[in-house]
């Protein structure tokens, strides 16, 4: 979350008017996160996130967004659903942006997550996999694989400003992640982008899931192997099995890997970690000019990524999974 679109009082107030949220009293932004500009705000009769969508999101595909909150809720996974306004729809335009209002999901997200919370991210996890079986809408990942060259081509020219040889590095890795990235493996809904920050917890009980705009159609294991590079390394960038036992064998539990998966998840780690370095990295070397937003560390990612270089198994990451394999 971040705030790119400023949004005036009255502007917003007006805008009010064509929901039955009630009254304005309070908003404000929240300067976290790097993709959308979102605000927290308070009416008349409850609280609320507002968001505007920007930069990668487009206005085409927030049907797919919202229409799978709404999905999901009816199949027990709690996530936030979107309000109506008076006409029946879901998302509208404020400031010139497409602009959704969400209700309020209680909880917090973990700032030092542990092995509980993982484990509950684990079980979440499978659990939405399972219950977007038979969600109707399609949308491909335009983030997936085929989209990372695009990325690495508009900031090829200025990573070594960052650190230098990071050119070198990443196009070797994106060469030997083209040529072997698996097309073999059960795909559906995933979430694309579960970090810390989009779970919120009641102390150590998961209680819902949030920010839906990366979500999409693709390997369901590659879903997995984000929240590995997500929530399993500690703040000195070591890599924590024990964290990453809990949530694997969460999942397992609920939504068994086949063996093709479990062999491809250190793949799919390496992928998960180069997309997430290079939507990083153009967006640390592209920050639009007044943007509330500090962007995040691609570096972090670089080190992500040579550890998960060295990873041979699953047992790399702690897990026998012979008792929930499929």
């Amino acid at each position: 979350m971040a705030v790119y679109t400023d949004v005036a009082a009255e502007d917003l107030a007006e805008f009010l008017k064509g929901y039955d949220i009630g009254e304005l009293l309070s908003y404000k932004g929240i300067a976290e996160g790097v993709e959308n500009s979102n605000f927290s705000m308070h009416t008349s009769k409850g609280s609320y996130i507002l968001t505007l969508y920007e930069k990668r999101v487009a206005e085409d595909d927030l049907p797919y967004f919202l229409s799978l909150m709404a999905h999901l809720a009816e199949r027990g996974v709690n996530c936030p659903q979107p309000a109506k306004d008076r006409s029946g729809a879901v998302y509208s335009t404020l400031a010139g942006r497409p602009a959704a209002i969400i209700n309020f999901l209680e909880g917090m997200w973990p700032r030092r997550p542990n092995a509980v919370h993982c484990a509950g991210v684990g079980e979440a996890l499978a659990k939405m996999h399972l219950a977007g079986r038979d969600f109707p809408l399609f949308r491909a990942n335009p983030l997936s694989v085929s989209g990372w060259r695009p990325l690495f081509d508009r900031a090829a020219d200025r990573a070594d400003s960052v650190q230098m040889g990071l050119r070198d590095f990443i196009a070797r890795e994106l060469e030997y992640l083209e040529a072997r990235w698996p097309n073999d493996l059960p795909v559906g809904v995933i979430h694309a982008d579960l970090f810390p920050d989009n779970v919120f917890f009641l102390g150590d009980k998961l209680s819902g899931l949030i920010d839906f705009p990366f979500a999409c159609n693709d390997i369901l294991a590659y879903d997995v192997a984000i929240c590995l590079n997500a929530w399993c390394f500690e703040p000195d960038h070591s890599f924590n099995v024990t964290k990453a036992r809990a949530l694997l064998n969460a999942y397992g539990r609920t939504r068994a890997l086949s063996e093709a998966e479990q062999k491809a998840l250190p793949l799919l780690a390496r992928g998960a970690a180069l997309r997430f370095l290079l939507t990083r990295l153009v967006d640390f070397l592209n920050v639009p000019p007044g943007a509330l937003v500090k962007p995040k560390d691609p570096l972090e990612y670089v080190r992500k990524l040579r550890f998960q270089q060295g990873v041979a198994s699953l047992n790399d990451y702690g897990v026998t999974p012979a008792g929930w394999a499929a």
